[in-house]
């Protein structure tokens, strides 16, 4: 589940596009202080290895997660981004460090963690308000409860009227809302999203960041949000910390005060879609050689490293 590979987006700015004042001000290189004193999240020089033999996949991560905040996280393929959102909902636990919740170790998953995937992962002989009420009647709430909860949900997500619709008769973007409807069923304190827009197209896309901000500072909850779109992470986020190759690591924090609502487009986004581009361009050059060269190496290579690179020799 830690070795799907992703696509990075292509079309960042280039190293000659990198704004020259933007920068050095903007970035905030990891282990300075000045972050909220009182974190909601932390992850404390976490390091996780898989596999046996271990395979590093996180090195020393820290950072944390204020109250309300809405935090992207953004970098290479491979880098652990997915794997610091399952730390988080308490799916994995680290081989080094602490992960922290209200300052206790996070001992599992809990109802005030909840993930939307990049897959809606609605259950398919469940209609939409049932999907969103299956969460409720795990945790005990009542018929009449459920059933209230429910339509101020769908209401939220603009899909009261498909209320009996079943996934497989909804549109991409409408199963995405519903995901997120039932994230929040019982109304949980953090939300971490793992590149839910990924399959979507750039219009329903940017639908579903005006969707997503809104409904985000309509509940106060706090948002943890990965995504290898720089644009969509200074869209949403009010920080984005930068994740470089694997073994991951926090190579940056970068505050986002521009004003919202924002969009792609605007020039202070620009700026700094740039800029931050440019900080994590070397680890993206990097996954690319490594994928490049250890695919399957020289055609001519006679090394047996990989008996598959010969078969059919000799004939």
């Amino acid at each position: 589940m830690y070795a799907a590979t992703k696509e990075w987006p292509s079309g960042e700015p280039g190293p000659s596009a990198r704004p020259q004042s933007a920068a050095p001000s903007r970035v905030r290189i990891a282990g300075e202080h000045g972050r909220e004193p009182r974190p909601i999240a932390a992850l404390n020089g976490v390091s996780l290895m898989l596999g046996d033999p271990g395979v590093s996949i996180l090195e020393d991560v820290s950072f944390s997660v204020a109250p309300g905040e809405a935090l992207c996280l953004v970098g290479p393929s491979g880098g652990g981004k997915s794997t610091i959102l399952n730390l988080l909902a308490g799916l994995v636990a680290p081989t080094a460090g602490s992960v922290l919740w209200d300052g206790e170790p996070v001992a599992g998953p809990a109802r005030d963690r909840a993930v939307v995937f990049q897959d809606a992962a609605l259950f398919p002989w469940l209609s939409l308000e049932q999907n969103i009420a299956f969460p409720l009647e795990l945790a005990g709430a009542g018929k009449a409860e459920r059933r209230e909860r429910v339509e101020e949900l769908l209401r939220l997500v603009h899909l009261l009227k498909f209320r009996a619709s079943f996934p497989h008769e909804l549109s991409g973007g409408m199963r995405q809302r519903g995901a997120i409807a039932r994230a929040l069923a019982t109304k949980p304190r953090m939300v971490l999203f793992d590149e839910p827009f990924a399959a979507l197209d750039g219009q329903m896309r940017e639908l579903l960041q005006n969707e997503v901000e809104r409904i985000v500072r309509a509940t106060g909850t706090t948002m943890v949000f990965v995504t290898h779109q720089i644009d969509e992470a200074v869209r949403l986020g009010d920080r984005v910390v930068l994740i470089g190759a694997r073994p991951g690591r926090v190579l940056g924090d970068v505050p986002i005060d521009l004003p919202r609502p924002r969009r792609t487009g605007d020039p202070g986004v620009v700026r700094l879609v740039g800029s931050i581009a440019a900080e994590i361009r070397a680890e993206v050059e990097k996954v690319a050689r490594e994928e490049a060269d250890g695919a399957w190496g020289n055609a001519n290579s006679r090394d047996g490293s990989d008996t598959r690179r010969h078969l059919g020799g000799g004939i």
